[in-house]
């Protein structure tokens, strides 16, 4: 079968889809990024190799060092910043697992902590008054038991978006124990509740769902 010559790309061509490429490479998901390259306008990129042009400022990631989170939409920011949502979970546990696959799914911005010990038994008693889990914390709501339409009667009270908002390549951070690790009178005062509510103004949302009556945020 006789072969279709190929024509080779002009130099405008070449040029073109050599820009499309690093722009490509500059635009790419920053969890495989190796470089950090800074334009003349201070527009921050990051990339797996360094950039052929001569007029931006690139520096190495260092071994092991994550790119920088992206940040959230400006809605969603807000929603976190004014009610956070910590998640407490403990290991083999079905409704758990559950649990962070709906807020994960939503799109939902969280803390997670983990109920391991005695300590943090003892820490979720005072959170919650039980041991039942998961509990979810939206802002200084606490609510026992995964319920989808509950949790998501709530969230939708406190603003957050009904359907994802994360940004590509978002990372959840790692769970870490509900109790705060001891500490002596000598190097630190006594800690305070990792999951202990910021201070704030209450709020009295229209909720979006399901609330149950005495919703406190």
């Amino acid at each position: 079968m006789p072969r279709v010559p190929r024509s080779r790309p002009r130099p405008a061509m070449r040029r073109s889809l050599l820009a499309a490429a690093f722009v490509g490479i500059a635009t790419a998901t920053p969890a495989w990024a190796l470089f950090k390259v800074v334009a003349p306008d201070g527009t921050v990129t990051y990339t797996d190799r360094p950039p052929a042009a001569a007029n931006v400022r690139v520096a190495p990631l260092r071994a092991g060092e994550p790119a920088p989170q992206a940040a959230l939409p400006a809605d969603l920011a807000a929603a976190a910043r004014r009610f956070p949502v910590t998640l407490v979970v403990t290991a083999d546990c079905a409704p758990c697992i559950e649990a962070r696959t709906w807020l994960r799914a939503r799109g939902v911005p969280h803390a997670e902590r983990s109920v391991s010990s005695e300590a943090d038994t003892a820490a979720l008693r005072r959170l919650s008054g039980a041991t039942d889990l998961p509990v979810v914390m939206i802002g200084r709501q606490v609510v026992r038991g995964f319920q989808e339409q509950e949790w998501a009667g709530y969230l939708d009270a406190a603003g957050y978006p009904r359907t994802s908002r994360l940004p590509p390549g978002y990372r959840f951070e790692a769970a870490a124990a509900l109790a705060p690790p001891p500490t002596t009178a000598a190097t630190a005062p006594a800690a305070a509740s990792p999951v202990a509510p910021p201070p704030g103004p209450v709020a009295e949302p229209s909720p979006g769902g399901t609330v149950v009556p005495g919703f406190r945020f």
